[in-house]
Order: C-alpha cells, then sequence, then structure tokens
C-alpha cells in the first residue's frame, strides 16, 4: 500500500486536483447565490420570501424559474453528481501506486474535462458539447475505480 502524505508525489498530485474541486464545487454555489442576488429571482424555496436583511421586499414571482440561476443551479447540481467520485475514487487510485505520470494524467485531465464542463455549460453549448466533456471525466473516474479493484482483487 502506498503511504498518503505530502512526501508522496502521487498524492500530491491527488491533493492538488482534489482541492481544485473544492473550490469548483464550492465556487459554483456561491455562483448560484451571486446570480439569485444579481436578478432577484430564482429563489428555490417558498419560506425563501420571508422579508430580510438582503430581501426586504419578498414578491412571489422571486420564486419563478429563472435560466440565469438556474443554468448556475444546474452546473452546481452536475458537479454535485461527478466530483465526489472522483474523490474517492482518486484516493483509492493513489492507494495502488501508479506511475506519477499516469496518476497526473488521470487526475488533470479530469480536472481538464470538469473545467471544459463548465465552459460549455456557461457559454451554452450543445449538449454533445457538454456530453463529451462529462464523459472524458466519467471514464477516468471508471478507470481509476477498475485500476483500484483489479489491484485490491489481485
Amino acid at each position: 500500500m502506498q503511504e498518503i502524505g505530502f512526501e508522496n508525489p502521487i498524492f500530491v498530485t491527488y491533493a492538488v486536483a482534489s482541492a481544485l474541486m473544492v473550490l469548483k464545487v464550492m465556487g459554483q454555489g456561491w455562483m448560484t447565490v451571486y446570480r439569485m442576488l444579481r436578478s432577484n429571482s430564482g429563489l428555490a424555496s417558498p419560506e425563501d420570501l420571508r422579508a430580510g436583511p438582503i430581501n426586504k421586499k419578498p414578491d412571489p414571482s422571486q420564486l419563478e424559474a429563472n435560466d440565469y440561476v438556474d443554468r448556475s443551479r444546474r452546473m452546481h447540481r452536475n458537479d454535485l453528481e461527478n466530483i465526489p467520485a472522483f474523490w474517492i475514487a482518486g484516493l483509492l487510485f493513489v492507494l495502488t501506486n501508479p506511475p506519477l505520470i499516469l496518476a497526473q494524467f488521470l487526475m488533470y485531465g479530469f480536472v481538464t474535462a470538469r473545467a471544459a464542463h463548465f465552459v460549455a455549460y456557461a457559454t451554452r453549448q450543445t449538449h454533445e458539447v457538454r456530453a463529451t466533456c462529462y464523459t472524458i471525466g466519467s471514464l477516468i473516474v471508471i478507470y481509476m475505480a477498475l485500476h483500484a479493484l483489479i489491484a485490491l482483487l489481485t
């Protein structure tokens, strides 16, 4: 079993990629909040219509769908459906002690695929473009999980 620590360059690769993905997930949440505040719309729950320091004059129309806000919300949901699997598969992959170049290729490849997915979604590219970015990231995670499973079973 490979040691987990910052003296292990494979783990450092994982840590950098994972930290970038933490920032992506959290940043997308904040982007959704920013868009709700900027547009004064796209609120998600009826209780959001209670008056408060930020929403001083709530209006039921604030609960109506707003693509500007919902697009960010969909990107966030997509991140939450994909990035946690990377965190788990990536850590298991590190434990197999793969070649460093392979770990860097896969982990930074996943980060790049997620960044490309974000750009494709934010710029309203076709589903095929987004699906291509998703597929690349998904195949990377699947490979890492299978790699770890095979290493465990052999």
